[in-house]
């Protein structure tokens, strides 16, 4: 597993962060409610960089 540190600070930092994860969760495929919902092997191949597994199934970024 890798570790990468990720930080925001301030308002603009946070805005810029919140970005961040919607791009993050759209290239690999999850939707706003944590749903997986893509259509490569390669989405899930290094998901767990950014997210980790919760119950259900669903997936939230490991901020």
């Amino acid at each position: 597993m890798r570790e990468i540190v990720h930080i925001q600070g301030g308002q603009c930092g946070n805005q810029i962060g919140a970005k961040f994860w919607e791009v993050m969760a759209d290239e690999h495929g999850v939707d706003p409610t944590g749903t997986y919902h893509g259509d490569s092997d390669l989405q899930l191949e290094r998901i767990n960089v950014y997210f980790n597994e919760a119950t259900g199934g669903r997936y939230v970024p490991r901020a």
